[in-house]
């Protein structure tokens, strides 16, 4: 109370103080959730076995609460074929729909096309 007549102030022992601070500090950085952004790497001609086996992968770091970056690599002349590589990006986006929204939409970067997710819901699964 700095504007009380007289001014009144409390002594305490600074070093209680910094050790309190530091408790405090130290549950809120437990508390927190840091999320990475994981990335899984397709090609154009990628079979049916190896895409649900990545979805799997990418709807397991969706639980986790991570972003997910979904890349399909373009090889020399696959280039050409860059349909084939948004077709295989708007499947992965249908398949996992239900547990994750889109942030950035399917774009071109120099041989990469790319989209990444975010989960729609907080963590549900524990990390360990």
């Amino acid at each position: 109370m700095p504007n009380a007549t007289p001014p009144v102030c409390k002594v305490i022992d600074f070093g209680k103080y910094k050790y309190e601070i530091q408790k405090r500090d130290k549950t809120q950085k437990k508390n927190q959730h840091i999320s990475l952004l994981k990335e899984i790497r397709f090609h154009p001609n990628t079979d049916t076995h190896d895409f649900d086996f990545k979805t799997k992968h990418a709807a397991n770091f969706l639980e986790e609460g991570h972003k997910v970056k979904a890349v399909v690599m373009f090889k020399g002349r696959e280039m050409a074929y860059q349909g084939l590589g948004e077709d295989l990006l708007n499947k992965f986006i249908e398949r996992i729909s239900d547990i994750a929204k889109i942030e950035s939409p399917i774009k071109m970067e120099g041989r990469f096309m790319n989209v990444i997710v975010v989960p729609t819901k907080t963590k549900t699964k524990k990390t360990k």
